[in-house]
């Protein structure tokens, strides 16, 4: 009889079948979840930084102490808007700069350069002195400042999709959007708390402040992997190789690891990728790829955010009470404190549904109730009471809970997953364009909107939003529990199908790695694209 106590337990039997003998590699002495936690809580900083620098402004411009400062926005609204909008401005160059440079920087480069911008136009700020053209260094800080976070807000979603895993994906995309919301509060609340101060802590603390994120996001990634997409696409296969199995907890040469390199690089080859830096015209092509509807697709998420009026709350929460519903100065900052509070505990949902709702369901919902919200702020407003103002009120914290809770996180993980790995950083770059050139269209005419036209700017919001429920409900496909690659699965049975992309998502099924390569070589993936796109040709 055989020796019984020679024999392999089950257990051990079970690890030799999905773990073959190896070292797994580790960055910072970390892999598997603690390794994707940390990249994690670095994009998530990003983003925190992101949100305290949008919602800084709001507090500080219209505040004596800062208009004595800068006497050009003494109680005026172009000023105001002008000096609150033009961090806009940088921002958009900043995503300008990664859409000329992103790929040949790659995904941490970037988020570094972008911080370390950052950093630099928060002391170009902190810095101005009055009557020595403080104004214009103000102005110039906060533009050097928006360029950093141009950089980071269109290289940031890219690189967590990147590194993510299928099945949190979403998730961890919708915490960095969400954050943003915490960001806000963050500095709505240290607005409120230094009003109380020597009127130099009413602006320089709050403005300064937001150093301490920056060095996170300056500091962590220069021990971060890269993005192990981006490393294929440069040809460099040992890297990736080493990202992937250090962010699976596997060794290099286990055959999940394996696998995932195949899956990527028929992707790759799929979208026509030759090595080097992508061309813009690939943005252009059609065919089984489908890169230009893919990037229209991401670019118009962040329109359709910005232009729906989100920044007209967000930004001049304090301005609106107190214009539009007569609420005074303290009051308004103070409601606007509360605001920021509901905005922030709204901006959590989309972390426990969007795998389970989806992005088109979300995308509906938040339209929807940003709609009735805006309606319910103007009908409010028309009687000119102070009883119906406060129905206004209700008006836009049900706006900021709609807005928190699907259109803050949506845009920044719909873009991210939805371009394909050959022009993901282009596209996703172009849509942050779209965002911060409409962010600062709307911040700027706000005000204007406001003194002059009164409750018909809410009017405007309203309709606007009602206006992208068609186009959401017939040209967005949904991508929830789908890996990377097996998107562009979708848009390439679409194509060749013949058939719309909303329907071919919800035709093809969920699938495994195995079931996305096999799937990839029988739509030719492994061939390279189709010769439409081949062409040039957008179809």
């Amino acid at each position: 009889m055989a020796d019984e106590s020679n024999k392999p337990s089950e257990v051990e039997l079970r690890e030799s079948d999905i773990s073959p003998r190896g070292e797994i590699p580790t960055f910072v002495g970390l892999s598997d979840r603690p390794l994707r936690l940390l990249v994690s809580v670095v994009a998530t900083t990003g983003f925190l930084l992101f949100g305290y620098d949008q919602g800084v402004m709001s507090g500080i411009i219209s505040a004596d102490p800062f208009m004595e400062y800068f006497p050009e926005t003494h109680d005026n609204a172009t000023w105001q808007g002008f000096v609150t909008a033009i961090y806009e401005i940088g921002c958009l160059l900043g995503a300008i700069g990664v859409l000329v440079f992103g790929d040949l920087l790659g995904r941490r480069r970037a988020m570094i350069c972008g911080a370390l911008i950052m950093i630099l136009g928060v002391i170009i700020q902190v810095t101005s002195i009055k009557g020595y053209k403080a104004t214009a260094q103000f102005i110039i800080g906060r533009v050097v400042t928006g360029v950093g976070n141009g950089m980071n807000t269109s290289t940031i979603p890219t690189y967590q999709a990147e590194c993510s895993s299928t099945k949190n994906r979403g998730l961890l995309i919708c915490i960095e959007g969400g954050i943003i919301a915490f960001g806000t509060l963050i500095a709505y609340w240290v607005d409120y708390g230094c009003q109380y101060g020597p009127p130099n802590l009413t602006w320089r603390f709050p403005i300064a402040f937001q150093i301490i994120f920056g060095l996170v996001v300056l500091i962590v990634p220069f021990w971060l992997p890269e993005s192990p997409r981006w490393l294929l696409t440069k040809d460099r296969a040992d890297d990736a190789t080493k990202v992937i199995a250090a962010l699976q907890g596997l060794p290099t040469d286990h055959e999940e690891t394996t696998l995932q390199i195949t899956i990527i690089v028929d992707s790759i080859h799929a979208s026509g990728h030759k090595g080097g830096v992508t061309p813009y015209s690939a943005l252009f092509t059609g065919g089984k790829t489908q890169h230009f509807r893919r990037m229209m697709l991401g670019v118009s998420s962040q329109f359709f955010q910005q232009v729906g009026g989100c920044n007209a709350v967000i930004y001049f929460f304090p301005l609106l009470f107190e214009n539009s519903i007569g609420a005074t100065k303290q009051l308004s900052l103070l409601l606007g404190g509360v605001n920021m509070i509901v905005y922030s505990i709204f901006a959590t949902v989309s972390w426990f549904i969007i795998e389970r709702a989806g992005r088109r369901s979300l995308f509906l919902i938040g339209t929807v109730g940003q709609c009735l919200s805006m309606l319910l702020v103007m009908a409010c407003l028309i009687p000119g009471t102070a009883s119906a103002a406060k129905g206004a009120a209700v008006g836009l914290f049900t706006y900021i809970a709609f807005f928190g809770a699907t259109w803050l996180p949506l845009p920044w993980l719909y873009p991210a997953e939805v371009n394909p790995v050959k022009t993901r950083a282009k596209a996703n770059a172009m849509s942050t364009c779209s965002n911060w050139l409409f962010n600062f269209t709307v911040v700027m005419i706000t005000p204007i909107m406001i003194d002059n036209i009164g409750w018909g700017t809410y009017l405007v919001f309203a309709c606007i939003n009602a206006g992208f429920f068609p186009l959401i409900y017939i040209f967005y496909p949904e991508t929830k529990q789908r890996s990377l690659e097996e998107i562009d699965l979708i848009f390439a049975k679409g194509y060749l199908e013949g058939i719309s992309y909303v329907r071919a998502a919800r035709e093809l099924p969920l699938l495994d790695d195995r079931g996305v390569a096999e799937m990839a070589r029988r739509y030719g993936f492994h061939d390279g694209v189709g010769e439409r796109e081949k062409d040039g040709v957008v179809a």
